[in-house]
């Protein structure tokens, strides 16, 4: 396995050729279900069936299992979709795209936003139980598929966007939130909290001596009024508390051939409680190739997957830009 490199390729085919236990964890965003066309054929999110979506990425990620450490983690970043009515989608094409973004008028040069004009969409077609209108789920059907597929489903940690994308919607709110849900391998498995301590809310110097202890009538006890840490004679960990499983991380605009890219700020957490220093990072869908720079940044190692040439081309790019390694 070259580490430091993406590779370009089918997920599932490019795993096979990996070793054994050669990645630290996982980092990664597959792409989300009949919501974007990204112009290349054999993609994920393209499946005629959500239940057809939920198989292929399991078949991937079972694969990915073998590659991944005893000790491992995998981190997934997953939407939810509508499923859509009949009908031949009026959306702009993948070729009408490119030329928006040729003359600067548009972020997303090789996808279309929600389907390819004039073919009948994945969420367009009839289904058995899901009706028109309905929330598909998509989320906690791929958490519950890996779980029986052997993964351990340790966390779903919640991706406030505290400046989501406007939505005229006007029978429901605003989504302003994903999914990110972190798996194990095994029961126990490598997680440094330690360096994904947060701030207190209120600051500790305001506790000295006693009031450290809580005994049901020190400052610490009654700011966190729970009795816990009380009966335990608890004390706050001076270094912070534990992380919160709610996230909240701005959208950031990227001025480049890939429209779908998740923050840096979402996945920086993830590569430092999941990946020991100069572990190996992989993304099966490196997509822009927001995971090695973080990676990079955090003095891990990385290694990517990508079936789109032109992604690979920017990521590439963008981990050339980020800096030497370590």
């Amino acid at each position: 396995m070259n580490l430091n490199a993406i590779y370009t390729g089918d997920a599932l085919d490019v795993l096979r050729t990996l070793p054994d236990k050669s990645a630290s964890c996982g980092v990664t965003s597959p792409p989300y279900y009949g919501l974007r066309d990204y112009g290349v054929a054999g993609q994920v999110g393209r499946e005629d069936t959500p239940e057809a979506y939920i198989e292929r990425l399991v078949a991937i990620f079972h694969e990915f299992k073998r590659v991944l450490a005893n000790d491992g983690t995998l981190w997934v970043n997953i939407g939810d979709s509508d499923w859509g009515k009949k009908g031949l989608s009026g959306e702009s094409s993948h070729a009408y795209q490119a030329a928006r973004y040729a003359a600067g008028v548009s972020y997303n040069r090789p996808c279309s936003s929600t389907g390819v004009a004039g073919v009948v969409g994945p969420r367009q077609g009839s289904h058995p139980v899901i009706k028109r209108k309905d929330l598909i789920g998509i989320p906690w059907m791929f958490a519950f598929a890996m779980r029986a597929d052997g993964w351990y489903l340790r966390q779903e940690i919640i991706w406030n966007k505290p400046n989501p994308m406007p939505e005229s919607v006007r029978d429901r709110c605003t989504k302003s939130h994903e999914s990110l849900f972190l798996f194990s391998k095994k029961e126990r498995y490598y997680f440094d909290s330690k360096a994904i301590l947060e701030p207190y809310t209120q600051p500790l110097n305001r506790w000295s001596g006693n009031d450290l202890k809580a005994n049901g009538h020190s400052k610490w006890a009654q700011a966190t009024g729970q009795n816990a840490y009380r009966n335990r004679n608890m004390r706050p960990n001076p270094g912070g508390r534990n992380k919160r499983s709610v996230r909240n991380v701005q959208l950031r605009s990227f001025r480049g051939a890939h429209f779908a890219t998740y923050p840096e700020a979402l996945i920086v957490d993830c590569i430092k409680a999941g990946c020991p220093p100069g572990g190996v990072v992989l993304d099966p869908f490196m997509g822009a190739g927001t995971t090695p720079v973080v990676a990079r940044k955090q003095g891990r190692q990385y290694v990517g997957i990508e079936l789109n040439p032109d992604y690979v081309k920017l990521a590439n790019e963008r981990v050339e830009r980020a800096g030497k390694l370590f």
